[in-house]
Formats: structure tokens, C-alpha cells, sequence
């Protein structure tokens, strides 16, 4: 390793304990901004801004113990979203060790001058039980030089039997918001979405944006690869971008629900709303040899602003 290389490693990437002497990874940026990320579910539990602020929830419930998938921040919906299949809720990656990808194959975006992990999950015999397919999921989390934050998987099938397998997928994302009544979603108006409080009925939304005034569970499908959150108290807009990931849900449990969750303060649906790149009404498939990748990557922009008015260019550059 190059005295530069060494030099970026030093002041990017810091391997460190976390919440019950788990093993966790800091990126930080050199600006402030900073991202943190669990091996236990190769899960991103921290993004704050050059400010100190954090743009996730994580709830004060959260248990970060095996084998309960942590509440909050980013957890990984793989190979199985929601209950609808032969799998645990949302699958198993979320609740498993991941271990960091020491030899990564190259990727395809330009790494100079971001803070990035490289992480790999690989099937046990006990998941092999209970889903008989070998596969190699990689997971780069990336910290770019403005403060936003990329996750990038790529999902390979490396069956011997020559069999193909099928999985969907999300980025489970629970962004921090100040008050959930104060906050729209634009991008997803006028869509198709099936809604998961309905037997997932398939409607279509109405009104200019979507607000918040009881529980919502919904998979938005064919969705733009642009979606605006905007915390209108906070004067903050997250905007998230996706490729290969064609759904969006939308979730948040509002008062009841919240009561009935055992790792979710009963406030504290009040600050948060799931908004997931996913991948969910037409299931992947892969054969032997295939690989799938799937993108998503938040910024975090003062307000106020319309999801057709933002120059990409712009927040990609952090501005």
C-alpha cells in the first residue's frame, strides 16, 4: 500500500467497536460529514452532515444483538422483502456477520476522494437450509467528498447445480425527520402503488405529493430514479436517487402500530419515515454466473425545492 493510500486510510476509514462490542467501520469526510456501518448486517446505522446532524433514525429501542435485525438506519432487504414468501421478514442479510472484501472486484464509479467500505456476505450451511442457492453479495458504502451517502450491491448467483434463483430487494432507508406532519414526498404522485394495509391492493396516488396523517405502507411501482423528501420544519430536502431498483416503499406506523412494536418508542414515529429503493413487484432473477446491481444514493440539500427543479449535477457535487 502506497504512503497516500495508507495516508486516506488513516483519515477516511476507522475500524472501531460499537453498540455491544460489535464491530463497526466510520467514514468520515473531510469537510465533517460522516457515515457509520455495522458488520452485523452490513447495515449503515449513522449519516450525519458536515453540522454533526443526523440524517437517520435509528430508534432508542433498537437492540444491536443477534439475531434481531437493528431498528433503524439502513437495513438490507435480501433475498426476501416483506413477509410474502418462505423466508423471515425481509430475508436474512439484515441479521447476519458480514465480513469486509478485502480483494473487491473493480467498480464501476470513481472512489478518488470518497470514503468507502467494501463488505461480502456469503451463504452459512444454516442459511443454505433454509434457502439452497450459493450467491456473493457485495456491498460498497461510499462517502462521497460532499457529504453523500452511496450504498452499491452487487448480488452474484454462484450456484454449481446450474440452478437459476429469484430474490427481491430493498434498501429498508429510516430517514431522521423533524415532525412527520410537516413532511412530503415528491416524485411518486400520480404512480401505482400497492398498498401493503389493503392485501396489497394496487391503486393509483392521487394529489400533487404525498403527506403524512395516519400509517402508511406502500410499494410504489415504475418509480422516476429521483424521489424528494422534504422536512419543511428542518428546511431540508433528502433527495435520493436509484438504479436498478425500479419500486419505492413508503412507510411509517404512525401512533397504533408504533405501540406494538417491541424495538419502536411510542413517539417516536413522529421523527422518522422509510422511503426504500426496492425492488419488489417483479422479482430478480439470476442465473449461475449472473450478477445483479442495484444503487442508491442520498443527499441532503436546504430546502425548499421541487424534485423537477434541482440541477443533479449539483448535489452530486455536494452543492
Amino acid at each position: 500500500m502506497s504512503s497516500g493510500a495508507r495516508e486516506r486510510e488513516k483519515v477516511f476509514v476507522e475500524h472501531c467497536k460499537g453498540a455491544n462490542g460489535l464491530d463497526k467501520v466510520v467514514l468520515r469526510e473531510v469537510r465533517g460529514s460522516s457515515a457509520e456501518v455495522y458488520l452485523y448486517g452490513g447495515q449503515v446505522t449513522s449519516w450525519k452532515n458536515e453540522y454533526g446532524e443526523e440524517l437517520l433514525f435509528v430508534s432508542s429501542k433498537a437492540t444491536f444483538k443477534s439475531p434481531k435485525a437493528i431498528r433503524g438506519g439502513i437495513p438490507i432487504c435480501f433475498p426476501q422483502f416483506g413477509s410474502h414468501g418462505s423466508l423471515e421478514q425481509h430475508g436474512f442479510a439484515r441479521n447476519r456477520f458480514w465480513s469486509i472484501d478485502h480483494d473487491p472486484p473493480p467498480f464501476p464509479t470513481n472512489s478518488g476522494n470518497k470514503a468507502f467500505i467494501d463488505l461480502i456476505l456469503k451463504p452459512s450451511e444454516e442459511d443454505s437450509k433454509i434457502w439452497s442457492h450459493r450467491y456473493e453479495f457485495r456491498l460498497r458504502v461510499t462517502l462521497g467528498p460532499g457529504g453523500d451517502l452511496m450504498l452499491t450491491s452487487r448480488i452474484r448467483n454462484t450456484n454449481t447445480d446450474g440452478k437459476s434463483f429469484t430474490f427481491t430487494f430493498a434498501y429498508n432507508t429510516y430517514l431522521f425527520v423533524t415532525d412527520i406532519s410537516e413532511v412530503r414526498v415528491e416524485g411518486l404522485e400520480t404512480l401505482d402503488y400497492l398498498d401493503n394495509l389493503k392485501g396489497r391492493e394496487r391503486f393509483t396516488e392521487q394529489g400533487d405529493a404525498i403527506t403524512f396523517e395516519s400509517e402508511v405502507d406502500k410499494i410504489y411501482l415504475s418509480t422516476p430514479t429521483k424521489i424528494a423528501i422534504l422536512d419543511h420544519e428542518r428546511k431540508r430536502t433528502f433527495v435520493l436517487r436509484k438504479d436498478g431498483l425500479p419500486d419505492a416503499v413508503v412507510w411509517n406506523p404512525w401512533d397504533k402500530k408504533a405501540k406494538a412494536i417491541s424495538d419502536f418508542g411510542d413517539d417516536e414515529y413522529k421523527h422518522m419515515l422509510c422511503v426504500e429503493a426496492a425492488c419488489v413487484e417483479k422479482p430478480i432473477t439470476l442465473k449461475p454466473g449472473e450478477e445483479w446491481r442495484g444503487r442508491q444514493e442520498l443527499s441532503a440539500v436546504p430546502s425548499s425545492y421541487c424534485s423537477g427543479q434541482l440541477d443533479p449535477r449539483k448535489v452530486m457535487q455536494g452543492g
